[in-house]
């Protein structure tokens, strides 16, 4: 089924007036929708509303004759094909009555009119009845414009009232019931006449009643089901929009630890390098010791890469590849050894932690003791690469209790830029964004006393992530 598409609004605007507060005409364009700007889709013709028509005439059909038989069409003075006329068109507005509403509502107004005026016996058959209850109906479930549709289903109604009014009023109706009740004895609360006007317009207030809530219920369903659709269909696209988010940080974070483990080690590597080069031949054993140092940083620097690059393997694998699964991550505890190894390349080293409470940085996050890792991991490979430094500290302090607790590493160095040592932003850059991760804040820049200051806190407890 194909049609129109229009996006649905929500059932309540804002800035709308409380329903107790507004007046009975504002309550009913409300209740219909007259001023909310969605749009039911209109749909084609399809065979189900062919199916319908024809099953409809067929049934029509049959009642007609079994009416014929029963000698309820004595009265009728028009001839057999006229009355099978009525009964077949009637029918087949049916089809079109999704495609084209308000036209089809009026055009079975008309033809209930004309039909019940010419041929009432075959106008009150149940099969027509069924089937100018179902063209207003439609008028009022499929109607676009649902100002002009109240317009035009209340000028059916009314108009189908003044009938019934003219034909008791000042047609022969009434006359009929006094003719048909004469010498009749009254048995009930009111009289016939009384009686048969009250039961006619309670049929009828039911009837057209019944087709106009009925309709409008079917309107409400639809706009909520269009709704709940275009929610799922924002959700889905949210839901799209943050898969992606997801791998874009993930791809961030791989990116940053393998900027921080390859630039430690490379950095590592690169000075017992040149330190062995410059005493292979006067000695032997110092040279011995940095190609040691080397093959250590380096299968580190391996097993690391390794370790982060199995977050890549295909989720599917059976079973994973002890070579490339991951390897725990590193931490504070982890810190001492980072440092050792920097005094290793000429560089003096101290290390120390100031705690709040004796074990207080046993006991912070994986996430956080990670990100202070390498925090201190860039800082250093920055001052071996890029300074003149020969001396540096690492402090980090824990602070449990207070207002603020947090957990917090410092970085100091007492040298100078190197010339020609200048780096691309990048490790400084991760420094931030590993400090704003936690929800922490970084500073980086030279002291006014001299040297260089990487120092980054992260808060704990309820503020930490």
């Amino acid at each position: 089924m194909s049609g129109d598409h229009s996006s649905p609004t929500a059932l309540d605007r804002p800035g709308r007036m409380p329903s107790a507060r507004l007046s009975l005409p504002s309550r009913v364009g409300e209740f219909f929708g007259v001023d909310d700007p969605w749009q039911r889709p209109r749909p084609q013709v399809s065979r189900g509303d062919v199916v319908l028509a024809l099953a409809t005439a067929a049934l029509g059909l049959v009642s007609l004759e079994l009416l014929r038989s029963m000698g309820l069409l004595e009265t009728v003075d028009q001839p057999v094909w006229l009355q099978v006329l009525a009964t077949v068109s009637a029918s087949a507005l049916l089809t079109w009555r999704r495609r084209w509403p308000l036209s089809i509502a009026v055009v079975a107004a008309v033809h209930m009119f004309v039909v019940g005026v010419t041929m009432a016996p075959v106008m009150s058959q149940f099969t027509l009845q069924v089937v100018y209850f179902i063209a207003f109906f439609a008028a009022v479930a499929w109607s676009r414009d649902r100002r002009l549709m109240l317009g035009v289903v209340g000028s059916i109604i009314v108009g189908m009232f003044v009938w019934i009014a003219w034909q008791f009023l000042l047609g022969s109706g009434v006359q009929e019931i006094i003719d048909d009740t004469r010498g009749v004895e009254r048995s009930g609360l009111v009289g016939p006449v009384t009686a048969t006007v009250a039961l006619t317009v309670l049929i009828n207030v039911i009837y057209f009643g019944g087709a106009v809530i009925g309709g409008q219920l079917d309107w409400r369903s639809a706009r909520q089901r269009a709704q709940l659709e275009t929610a799922s269909a924002t959700i889905a696209t949210q839901s799209e929009t943050l898969q992606r988010r997801a791998v874009t940080d993930e791809r961030l974070r791989i990116a940053r630890e393998l900027h921080d483990v390859v630039g430690h080690h490379i950095s590592v590597i690169g000075i017992q390098a040149a330190a062995a080069r410059r005493v292979l031949t006067r000695d032997p054993d110092a040279a011995a010791t940095a190609l040691a140092a080397i093959e250590t940083s380096s299968r580190d620097g391996v097993t690391q890469m390794r370790s982060l690059l199995g977050t890549l393997r295909d989720p599917e694998d059976a079973e994973p590849d002890p070579a490339t699964s991951r390897m725990p991550e590193p931490g504070i505890a982890d810190l001492p050894t980072l440092v050792a190894q920097r005094r290793t390349v000429g560089l003096a080293t101290s290390y120390d932690v100031v705690e709040s409470s004796p074990g207080a940085a046993d006991r912070l996050p994986s996430s956080t003791g990670l990100a202070l890792y390498r925090v201190v991991q860039e800082a250093l490979a920055n001052v071996t690469r890029h300074s003149t430094a020969r001396h540096a500290t690492v402090v980090v302090r824990v602070e449990e209790d207070g207002p603020r607790p947090h957990a917090e590493v410092e970085v100091l160095d007492d040298g100078r830029p190197r010339g020609r040592s200048s780096g691309s932003g990048l490790g400084h850059l991760g420094v931030r964004e590993r400090a704003a991760s936690q929800r922490g804040e970084a500073e980086i820049g030279p002291r006014p006393t001299g040297g260089y200051r990487v120092r980054v806190r992260i808060p704990l407890g309820e503020n930490s992530v």
